[in-house]
């Protein structure tokens, strides 16, 4: 087993259940970690042996482009798909954080972090 992790993916998107964060938007950093098999890929050399850490950045990007209120919503429709679409993962954890929420204080993040495993 082996770990292919992406981090600190960061994006511009509009969720939140308040309507101006549907207007305004904000900052979003992903983080996300796989586990899989990869001791063939270490022995071949090969992109289609391996968890193609591009799809991943690519499922992130889409799925964050849809709007949610929650956090979690996101999260796990990044995570379905992570499973949908690349057979060779086992398990995985993503990170949803939203940077300067608006909830009445200096906070500089909140998270959420959602894993599943086949």
């Amino acid at each position: 087993m082996g770990i292919i992790k992406v981090n600190n993916i960061k994006l511009y998107a509009y969720h939140g259940c308040l309507d101006e964060e549907a207007k305004i938007g904000s900052e979003y950093r992903v983080d996300v970690a796989v586990k899989a098999d990869l001791k063939k890929s270490a022995k071949t050399d090969a992109l289609e042996d391996t968890v193609d850490y591009v799809h991943l950045n690519h499922i992130v990007k889409e799925e964050m482009a849809i709007r949610s209120k929650l956090l979690e919503e996101v999260a796990q429709r990044i995570l379905d798909r992570f499973f949908k679409e690349l057979r060779m993962i086992k398990k995985a954890t993503v990170s949803v954080s939203k940077i300067n929420p608006p909830i009445g204080g200096d906070v500089e993040e909140v998270l959420v972090i959602l894993k599943k495993k086949r």
